[in-house]
């Protein structure tokens, strides 16, 4: 069994933007010519990254000095809605993602929320697998603005107390 790979919270202190942003437009690079419209998280600034830190409940997971993954979590009335999770290419497939969403069930089951909800984008297969095998339920398809298509896939993990 892999080491368990550790989660921080991203602090009032935080000052490594940069490395953040870079590291979502790493991950979020392969859905490029991939993915229409284009993927959010390609055009997300230091300054959105930093308004999203103050509004949401940041995760962040390092090697070393070095950031490895992300992920942000919004509170909704019935659950809590997983964005922008992001593992550096170079390190995926080692329990990164796995990890940050573990640690958001349970900061979900912390805060009474019955379940975690995300989206992913509807070419995107893979991320479907993958989300399905942490437990994640296909819910609902919705179409971009503009768009008449669906263009996004909604997934949702029910939690019980315990559970991880």
């Amino acid at each position: 069994m892999p080491p368990a790979v550790p989660v921080h919270p991203i602090d009032p202190d935080f000052d490594r933007f940069d490395e953040l942003k870079a590291l979502v437009h790493q991950a979020f690079g392969y859905m490029e010519g991939v993915v229409d419209p284009p993927a959010s998280g390609l055009r997300l600034t230091v300054e959105e990254l930093r308004a999203k830190a103050r509004t949401e409940t940041g995760l962040i997971v390092y090697d070393g000095d070095r950031i490895v993954g992300c992920a942000f979590l919004a509170e909704k009335d019935d659950h809590l809605y997983l964005g922008k999770l992001a593992v550096a290419p170079d390190r995926q497939g080692r329990g990164i993602g796995r990890a940050l969403v573990r640690h958001a069930e349970g900061l979900a089951i912390a805060a009474g929320k019955p379940a975690i909800q995300l989206q992913t984008r509807i070419e995107l297969s893979g991320n479907h697998a993958a989300f399905s095998r942490m437990g994640f339920v296909r819910t609902a398809e919705t179409a971009h603005p503009g768009y008449d298509r669906p263009t996004s896939v909604t997934m949702r993990k029910t939690l019980t107390a315990g559970a991880g």
